[in-house]
């Protein structure tokens, strides 16, 4: 909700404040100047430094795709292996009071911060089969090796709830813990206080949250993830009036968010540069940011994606062909977006910086997404692919002509008429 008011609250005030402002100052908005830097006149145009990097790229399409593509997909392989686990201990800063003493009590008692509830309900839990079954749950589960004393029971006011606290082996989400998991969920409570008439069993804590929530999240990631894919197609064909420019823009933004899934796992699953940045070892991404970090990536790089492409329609309505409309957009826009990826990489990775891992997460995925898009997405992999498709880059199937126009059309520029001629 927080995200949703402040871009709502961006474009209302982009499209009354900022107007109105830029009305007020007319050509003072441009007064004053930065030391060491070219007035605003003087950078109007297209950018020199994009323009250098864009020429290979233009004249060999194919090779700086596969090349593009290729280092994109290797980044995010890694995302394969993405486990998400809930925050835990190690997530927090082990100079903390309330850390320390955990570690203390972790080393005396083995498993007791992280124990394992297993819940019992049934008509009465003070039953002598009820208790004799929670007996021998807890004689199994110390033979088991993969946890330890000591064991509680809490009951209700009432006797018919019982919780068995059971330490287990682990940090709470690594594979010891989860072993432990799988002991308790798929045999000791199956056979002991499961097997008892009328009664339902659970089994809880920390393990089992971290667990579980993987479990929902393979199953309604996908789900997320083709309503974004849906939208974005639909909204793409309106705007652009092309099926290609709007599966290419899924395609190439999923590109980037992919890679950023990808460093997140090398850093902070495998563990490459994660000193760098004083992380600790919390056993997997933080369970909220997959999802978090793409609905917010992908609108960043559709933000991009839409801002230089409307650029390089322009272009193609005035009469250049595609080739000559991409270099022209892509050159004027360059410094726009560059600089405002700049500015959100820079704020992003101050979250690096901070003490709590689920923070330096959140910060690695998003500057690294940020800067894959306006680098490697934008100004090559986006290029090479529309040099390579051509005029096929605004298709448009003559059943979908019934769609209506939502994009402003620009009237074509003039083409200025030649001086006159005197023939003697």
């Amino acid at each position: 909700m927080a995200t949703i008011l402040v871009v709502a609250t961006s474009v209302v005030g982009s499209l009354t404040v900022l107007p109105a402002l830029l009305s007020k100052l007319g050509d003072r908005v441009n007064k004053g100047r930065v030391p060491f830097l070219r007035s605003p006149d003087q950078r109007v145009g297209e950018s020199r430094f994009w323009g250098a990097i864009l020429g290979p790229v233009l004249r060999r399409p194919l090779v700086a795709a596969i090349a593009a593509a290729a280092f994109l997909i290797a980044l995010a392989v890694p995302a394969l292996r993405l486990h998400t686990t809930v925050p835990g201990p190690d997530s927090y800063p082990p100079s903390l009071a309330v850390v320390k003493t955990y570690k203390k009590i972790q080393q005396a008692f083995p498993g007791e911060a992280i124990a394992a509830q297993v819940v019992v309900r049934t008509s009465d839990v003070h039953s002598l089969r009820v208790q004799q079954a929670i007996g021998e749950l807890k004689r199994r589960a110390l033979a088991s090796g993969q946890m330890f004393h000591p064991i509680q029971i809490d009951t209700n006011a009432a006797g018919t709830v019982a919780v068995v606290n059971i330490p287990i082996a682990g940090r709470g989400s690594d594979s010891a813990s989860n072993d432990a998991l799988d002991t308790l969920r798929g045999d000791l409570v199956p056979s002991t206080v499961g097997a008892l008439p009328n009664t339902e069993t659970g089994v809880t804590g920390m393990t089992a949250q971290s667990k579980d929530f993987n479990v929902q999240f393979k199953h309604r990631t996908p789900l997320v993830f083709a309503f974004v894919f849906a939208l974005t197609f639909v909204l793409m064909l309106l705007a652009f009036r092309s099926i290609v420019i709007a599966a290419k823009a899924i395609v190439l933004n999923a590109l980037s968010v992919a890679a950023a899934y990808g460093v997140l796992v090398l850093v902070f699953q495998d563990g490459i540069g994660r000193g760098l940045i004083g992380a600790s070892d919390s056993g997997g991404i933080i369970t909220w940011l997959p999802i978090f970090l793409f609905v917010i990536l992908f609108g960043l790089s559709m933000d991009y994606h839409v801002f230089i492409i409307s650029r390089i329609r322009e272009g193609f309505d005035h009469g250049l062909s595609t080739d000559d409309a991409i270099e022209h957009g892509i050159k004027i826009t360059a410094g726009v977006v560059t600089s405002a990826a700049l500015v959100m990489v820079l704020v992003f990775s101050v979250f690096a910086t901070l003490s709590f891992d689920m923070l330096k997460q959140f910060g690695v995925g998003l500057a690294v997404a940020v800067l894959i898009d306006a680098t490697i997405v934008s100004a090559v992999l986006l290029p090479a692919s529309m040099k390579l498709l051509g005029r096929w880059n605004w298709y448009l199937p003559s059943w979908l002509e019934w769609l209506p126009r939502i994009a402003v059309e620009t009237e074509p520029e003039p083409i200025p008429e030649a001086p006159p001629v005197s023939v003697t």
